[in-house]
């Protein structure tokens, strides 16, 4: 390649990298973007740029170059859009194949994993009810990858990733969990890794060097790109992971938070086999529900019997042994390593004031949470000591989206559309604004190139300063 060309090449991906909004949170997860000049009041009817009528769908808004993917869906039908980023003007939507329609949690959606893009303006999407798909720039149809169908009683939640050629899908559930590599110009399987000992998982895989990193079941394991190989794992995550882990230099930030797992709340059960000789009184190696007398273990049975064969195997019960003795918190790992480094990778852990589902995020030295109830907690980065925690004014609701950051900035979005600006500039936070969007809102906002990208149930707004 002439260099003057090389030169150009490379200085248009420096450019598009500190501008794109490649994937689920941006770059490598974050949900950081360098950009400047963010509005803190906005609206339907302030600072709006466009504003663009969509079906509904969870996935947040991915940018790349000139344009934006969303996945959507009606009653009937899966889509892939793809917008003008200037105008967002709908440039093509494609109907995906719905061969079935699997359970979801009401808080979940057919449309909720984000898109993946590679740089060249191919895009890649997943559905529950479908698998993998991928379009060209123009929307062609370039390959597709039916997976499934799943046994997760809340649906899936993993978005696609892509690294260097290979696209990962993370695919937990109850029964037959598996890590998938794709090849991204094809779609041909390059490997799979079963992930026996993993139930229900919607966390986004994080890329670091050479490496595909899950947080999942009990389990924050790294594996290898090209070969799908494990590497290193911590071990002590909480039995149900949801928020994706966010990555600053070598260490992870890794928050799980479960049902019934808050510190305080652990206790051990007996092994199945001591279990079986008293509870399973027709010896047919499972205890039914009628077989147990624990009211507590009735009331948990439904959600312990992975397989839904109407009994408690080994598998099972070994399970329902690790969701009581599980500990929500949120953990800094420092990366790297070989086998189980728990003992020695695990830099700090703080457990309470947790969310449920959103993701935190790392700015400036700091940790951010946003728990449902409007409580923001900012924790030190290196020792994990709270710095700030307080209630943002007029936002006490349920948060699914995850909290992003730019511009000395953080934005946090709540389900009935209240997206709090704060100052996050140091270690005390302060808030700046309140903005309603007058709609429910369950994305992640995208930020790049001085906008605001939010997806509300039945729109997407871009939002900017006037110039």
């Amino acid at each position: 390649m002439p260099r003057r060309i090389a030169l150009v090449f490379l200085l248009s991906a420096l450019a598009a990298s500190a501008e794109d909004w490649p994937a689920f949170r941006g770059p490598n997860a974050s949900g950081v973007s360098l950009t400047t000049g963010l509005p803190t009041e906005f609206g339907p009817n302030k600072n709006v740029v466009w504003k663009t009528a969509l079906p509904a769908g969870h996935s947040s808004p991915v940018l790349q170059g000139d344009r934006i993917w969303l996945t959507a869906f009606d009653p009937d039908h899966l889509y892939v859009i793809a917008l003008d980023r200037a105008t967002g003007r709908i440039l093509w939507r494609r109907e995906v194949p719905r061969p079935r329609k699997q359970e979801l949690h009401k808080s979940n959606s057919p449309a909720s994993p984000s898109v993946a893009t590679d740089g060249r303006g191919n895009s890649f999407a997943f559905f529950t009810d479908f698998g993998l798909i991928s379009y060209g720039p123009d929307g062609d149809e370039r390959w597709r990858l039916p997976l499934g169908p799943f046994n997760n009683p809340f649906g899936m939640g993993s978005s696609p990733v892509y690294a260097n050629g290979i696209l990962i899908q993370n695919c937990d559930s109850e029964t037959g969990s598996y890590l998938l590599a794709v090849d991204a110009r094809t779609g041909k399987e390059l490997w799979r890794k079963e992930r026996p000992d993993s139930t229900r998982g919607f966390a986004t895989p994080v890329l670091w060097r050479d490496q595909v990193l899950i947080a999942g079941t009990n389990r924050f394991v790294a594996y290898n790109v090209k070969t799908g190989a494990e590497v290193w794992y911590v071990s002590g995550l909480t039995w149900q992971l949801k928020p994706t882990p966010a990555i600053n230099g070598d260490v992870a930030y890794v928050l799980g938070w479960a049902g019934g797992a808050d510190i305080g709340n652990q206790e051990d059960l007996p092994l199945f086999a001591d279990v079986a000789k008293t509870l399973d009184t027709n010896k047919d190696g499972k205890i039914s529900k009628a077989e147990l007398t624990d009211d507590r273990m009735k009331k948990d049975f439904d959600e312990a019997d992975l397989d839904r064969d109407g009994g408690l195997g080994p598998r099972d019960w070994e399970f329902y042994q690790l969701k009581r003795r599980s500990v929500n918190s949120v953990m800094a790992v420092k990366l790297g390593g070989k086998g189980d480094v728990t003992a020695t990778n695990v830099l700090w852990r703080y457990y309470k004031s947790l969310p449920n589902v959103p993701s935190p995020v790392w700015y400036n030295g700091v940790v951010y949470l946003m728990k449902e109830g409007g409580i923001l907690t900012a924790l030190d980065a290196t020792t994990g000591k709270v710095l700030k925690q307080g209630r943002l004014p007029g936002a006490l609701d349920y948060y699914y989206a995850s909290p992003v950051a730019a511009d000395g900035k953080l934005f946090a979005t709540s389900q009935e559309g209240h997206i709090s600006v704060v100052n996050a500039s140091g270690a005390e936070w302060e808030p700046v604004a309140r903005n309603d969007m007058d709609d429910e809102t369950f994305a992640t906002p995208a930020l790049a190139d001085g906008r605001i990208y939010v997806r509300t149930r039945s729109a997407l707004y871009c939002f900017a300063n006037p110039k």
